[in-house]
């Protein structure tokens, strides 16, 4: 139903308002309704924004975002984790009508000492709302000048109209015909849900011993706790790692994705389960609880978490297919379906089936994650969500949130669009994207302003750039400075970004002409790594990752998502996009292409940096420590052979005086 003044287009907005949109602490969002009213009668409009105990914030005044278009918006920002809610009030606004009728007809002698008379008592009526401290006084003078017939008209209507009193009415305004919208709900998450560096490691690599015509020997979770000072130090939040479990022998694959494997081949991590146990034990060869408790306690005490592969599926071998026969699919000679994602096949792997013993499944799910938390886990990487029911998300992550709301899951889902932000608005704290396949300009202007905008409601990107499972032509031909290249887009794109293990190394060998597969792929392989090596040789990407991470750290607006905007730049192999909230701006300018040398000229939008069209400001490039003068359009040269990055990763300090600084 519609109220006296109408409240309509409420955005952000998630499934209509049945489920929350997303944010994190002190994160600031917009909200935006459209607002109007009969007649030409001025409407003003405002946001209240309740926190989970149901207690207003401060009032949050909206602007018409531009002339004529009956839109409204304003920024809000909640301070605290829970559940809360905005509501728009929209309201009549008669000392606005007022002053817009006045400032006519008192110039033309229309009515004069009528209309003056009448802002005499709007300005008495409003003067009762404005606090004493807040400009009571002013409001309450400009009635005594409004009804003093000794001044002339117009006096008498500047005094109305003086700046102390338009300031207190803007705070504290007369509203008439207040309507509330409906309340919508906000959820508001800790900061990891929005930000964060990820690190994939395959511990049983780290501190690996394979040599020819020998037994390989396991890394474990002491070996892999070695490796984590340098994860730490290159600025990573999250240290990730695949399944930890037993895996299982029947149909265990060999290197490369052998249907064979040999007697000292260790299979893939994603298929779970042996007679060892199944998604509550530990891998023997990664070692004892005790020493996966070491490995998580090392990484709190290096300021990371560690984040948990968690698979809902099972190899042949998992207790569970002897035990809960019914839990899967079975053909019609009687045997249990493998996993395919054609062309691709798992033979090693049994899909779990949800609609038979939903309550079962549910319950067990919930068991497993708790038993996990309980050993300090509280980020899970959730594989392949988008292959089990939607539903059976939705209640597994808000009964977890229900007792636990700072647990964190990010939703592996390299599916279809629809599925992919319905796992985002049913809980999903974060998702992998299609930013692998997005490398022109136009390719990821096009979806990260998707991302960023609508999307950002319910659907947080973490932009990984590599994985086990995906090598992109990209860094396969571009070699060196195309890793560099992603690594500055993934990290300044988005709040969350993430690199698979090698990465650093320019590991770029696909296992065939045409595949996106590693050759020697690690999750069917030890593959231990000379990380001191390349490091001594220069070979390695760790000084760019680290100075990316940094920044990220110390630049409030690398933060956020939906602060994301893209400038112009007149070379197609040249984007320019930028950040900023509050004092902090970031501006990149990164050259896409791996191969060549690039030059453009880059426009930027002033306003959307906090500038007028006409300054100049100095700009520090973080990765290079070059700082230069920037103003509207500029002149950029970006090299792929570049020590530290085919980009600029601009800061934008406060105007100062120019000085001949070069321009790059």
């Amino acid at each position: 139903m519609i109220g006296r003044i109408p409240v309509l287009d409420l955005a952000p907005l998630v499934d209509c308002g049945r489920r929350p949109v997303k944010a994190v602490v002190g994160e600031t969002f917009e909200v935006t309704a459209t607002v109007f009213r009969e007649g030409h009668d001025a409407v003003g409009a405002n946001v209240v924004l309740r926190d989970a105990q149901g207690r207003s914030g401060p009032w949050t005044p909206m602007r018409e975002l531009a002339p004529g278009t009956d839109r409204w918006g304003a920024e809000v920002t909640p301070d605290a984790e829970g559940r809360w809610t905005y509501a728009v009030e929209a309201w009549g606004d008669p000392v606005t009508t007022w002053r817009h009728h006045a400032q006519i007809k008192v110039p033309a002698g229309i009515d004069t000492d009528l209309v003056l008379e009448e802002g005499a008592r709007l300005h008495e009526r409003a003067a009762a709302g404005v606090p004493k401290k807040n400009g009571r006084e002013a409001v309450l003078s400009a009635v005594d000048a409004l009804r003093d017939r000794g001044r002339r008209p117009a006096d008498r209507l500047a005094a109305a109209l003086a700046p102390e009193v338009t300031a207190a009415l803007a705070a504290w305004p007369l509203r008439e015909l207040v309507t509330v919208s409906r309340p919508v709900p906000v959820l508001v998450e800790r900061e990891r849900a929005l930000f964060g560096a990820w690190y994939e490691m395959f511990p049983r690599s780290e501190g690996a011993v394979v040599a020819e015509g020998a037994r390989p020997r396991s890394g474990t979770f002491r070996t892999a706790a070695e490796r984590l000072p340098a994860i730490a130090a290159m600025g990573f939040d999250v240290v990730y790692l695949p399944p930890v479990h037993p895996i299982g022998t029947s149909f265990r694959k060999g290197p490369n994705n052998a249907l064979t494997a040999g007697p000292w081949d260790v299979g893939s991590p994603w298929a779970i389960g042996s007679a060892e146990g199944g998604h509550d034990a530990l891998h023997p060869d990664l070692g004892t609880f005790e020493d996966f408790a070491h490995f998580v306690s090392r990484a709190r005490e290096l300021r990371m978490e560690v984040a948990l592969d968690f698979a809902l599926q099972c190899s042949p071998d998992h207790p569970w297919v002897d035990k809960h026969p019914e839990w899967f699919h079975h053909r019609a000679d009687g045997s249990i379906a493998y996993a395919e994602n054609p062309p691709k096949k798992y033979q090693d792997i049994y899909p779990l089936a949800f609609d038979a013993d939903p309550e079962g499944l549910t319950a067990e799910t919930l068991r497993v994650l708790r038993f996990w938390m309980e050993r300090g886990i509280r980020v899970f990487r959730v594989d392949n969500p988008h292959t089990k029911p939607v539903a059976f998300w939705e209640r597994v992550i808000a009964e977890i949130g229900r007792t636990d709301p700072d647990v964190v899951f990010l939703a592996e889902a390299f599916t279809r669009p629809a599925m992919m932000r319905t796992l985002g608005a049913v809980g999903f704290q974060q998702s992998y994207t299609y930013f692998t396949w997005r490398n022109t300009k136009h390719e990821i202007t096009e979806y990260l302003t998707e991302l960023a905008g609508e999307s950002a409601a319910f659907m947080r990107p973490n932009l990984f750039v590599n994985t086990p499972d995906i090598l992109h032509a990209y860094l396969q031909d571009g070699g060196r400075p195309a890793f560099a290249a992603r690594a500055v887009l993934a990290a300044t794109l988005s709040p969350s970004w993430g690199v698979y293990a090698g990465f650093e190394l320019c590991e770029n060998t696909p296992v065939r002409e045409g595949s996106e597969e590693y050759l020697d792929s690690e999750k069917y392989q030890l593959r231990p790594r000379d990380w001191e090596k390349a490091e001594r040789e220069g070979r390695s990407l760790a000084p760019l990752l680290t100075a990316l991470n940094r920044l990220r750290r110390r630049q409030p607006a690398l933060h956020g998502l939906r602060n994301l905007r893209f400038h112009s730049a007149d070379n197609d192999a040249v984007i320019a996009y930028s950040k900023r909230s509050g004092s902090s701006c970031v501006l990149a300018v990164v050259n896409l292409d791996p191969h060549h040398t690039q030059e453009a000229t880059v426009s930027l939008n002033m306003p959307e940096l906090g500038l007028e069209w006409g300054e100049s400001v100095p700009v520090r490039d973080e990765l290079t420590g070059e700082t230069y003068h920037w103003g509207r359009d500029n002149y950029v040269r970006l090299e792929p052979g570049r020590p530290m990055a085919p980009a600029h990763v601009f800061s934008l300090r406060p105007s100062s005086p120019i000085g001949g600084s070069p321009t790059p």
